[in-house]
């Protein structure tokens, strides 16, 4: 019979790693050298799974890494393993960088739609002023002569009551009632509430 071949360490010479982690907690570099040594491969697989791009893998490996030094003080061995607890931390660092990536993306996206937008829409501008042009015309033929010239004269030639009584050869009286009428049957003509 042959014997296995044990390529590395032979598994009884493997780091007790809640013991790494405890001696990384104190501050001691060699003992994160082992961690590395011992998880850096588990990370960066299950970093992959979720990111799918090895060159991100790869970065977000090291932030977790260097993260596990950093927070080493806050590994609780009766909460679990401590390749648990690190395995842990990769999945939801990648996660958090699928996350940033999409709403990121989302950000561009949105950006990119509004910069390709009119402040207001140009074509619903001028149908909508085109017809209420039409309605005001519509409604200003449901005067009477008298009312539709000194409506005329005063709003779209901007001439004073005084003005608008000497051009229709009127007096002011008679002006003001007519543009009073003539305004009041615009104004339920237009549908406009007071």
């Amino acid at each position: 019979m042959k014997e296995a071949v044990h390529i590395g360490r032979h598994p009884s010479a493997q780091p007790d790693l809640e013991e790494l982690v405890g001696r990384v907690a104190l501050g001691d570099e060699e003992a994160f050298a082992g961690v590395y040594d011992a998880v850096a491969g588990s990370v960066l697989g299950v970093v992959r799974a979720v990111l799918r791009d090895r060159a991100q893998s790869e970065e977000v490996t090291q932030e977790v890494l260097v993260e596990v030094w950093r927070t080493a003080p806050r590994y609780r061995p009766d909460y679990g393993t401590a390749v648990n607890w690190i395995l842990t931390l990769a999945h939801r660092r990648a996660v958090d960088r699928v996350r940033s990536a999409d709403a990121a993306a989302a950000r561009d996206h949105k950006a990119a739609l509004l910069d390709r937008l009119p402040e207001y829409d140009e074509v619903a501008e001028h149908v909508e002023a085109r017809l209420e042009r039409e309605q005001v015309r519509r409604c200003l033929r449901t005067l009477t002569e008298l009312q539709r010239q000194a409506v005329t004269l005063a709003y779209y030639r901007g001439l004073t009551y005084r003005e608008v009584a000497q051009a229709l050869a009127l007096p002011l009286g008679t002006v003001k009632t007519r543009l009073r009428d003539g305004l009041i049957r615009l104004r339920d003509c237009l549908g406009v509430t007071a």
